[in-house]
């Protein structure tokens, strides 16, 4: 794996992506990771120890992407995993809600892969976090399986335009030991369990180490890559 660049991890300063920059910071890796607050992602920053860089950059407000990352060198390998919950339908629409979370995933993250793209090698790589709500919407999930919907559209088109740089996607389903799901009444969670022909939810340990697989394997790419126990098949 090559280790002259850095591991840039967009959404890092919280849950997933968090744990994704923790592994790398750990490997002794050039790490930078971005949050909606500067101080905070400073802060992160420096928990995690290492060469860690924080970043302040609002994914929703895309022309000031370029500015908050000029202080990023070459890039190894880059991590879209910022995220934000929306609760809409179709019957009672929050219209600025909507164009928030689609600007922050479609435009925002495409926005970071343009302004980085031209520190990348041909061995560098790209992971897209999406969602298995695209597959399994619920009531609430009006924008949020549209949008990660659009994710799979967008790793086919980047893996086209940016090659050789590989480009694949990571749909996690129910991560029952993230903050935000552990926070969940044990029968809620026992109920998604029952509904996986392993009886157990993904872990944050288990999206982790799909999302190094997917940087890291050479032969990989174009890939949406289901991270959920089996949770569709039954």
């Amino acid at each position: 794996m090559p280790d002259d660049g850095s591991v840039v991890v967009i959404g890092g300063t919280r849950g997933l992506g968090l744990e994704v920059a923790r592994h790398y910071a750990g490997q002794g890796r050039e790490v930078a990771i971005s949050g909606r607050d500067l101080a905070r992602a400073q802060a992160v920053a420096k928990e995690l120890g290492g060469r860690t860089l924080g970043v302040g950059l609002e994914l929703a407000r895309p022309e000031g992407i370029a500015a908050a990352l000029a202080e990023v060198g070459h890039v190894d390998h880059l991590v879209l995993a910022a995220i934000d919950r929306d609760d809409n339908t179709a019957r009672d629409y929050d219209l600025a809600g909507a164009l928030r979370l689609v600007t922050l995933k479609l435009v925002g993250y495409t926005e970071v892969v343009h302004q980085l793209v031209d520190r990348m090698g041909d061995d560098s790589s790209v992971v897209v976090f999406g969602g298995r709500a695209k597959d399994r919407p619920y009531v609430g999930a009006m924008t949020v399986a549209t949008v990660n919907g659009g994710v799979s559209g967008m790793v086919r088109a980047l893996a086209v335009e940016l090659a050789p740089i590989r480009v694949n996607a990571i749909h996690p389903g129910i991560v029952g030991d993230s903050p935000f799901w552990s926070e969940k009444p044990e029968a809620v969670l026992e109920g998604f369990r029952s509904r996986t022909p392993t009886g157990r939810l993904a872990t944050m340990r288990d999206v982790v180490a799909a999302v190094v697989f997917l940087l890291e394997n050479r032969s990989v790419n174009g890939v949406e890559l289901n991270v959920d126990a089996g949770w569709l098949i039954l």
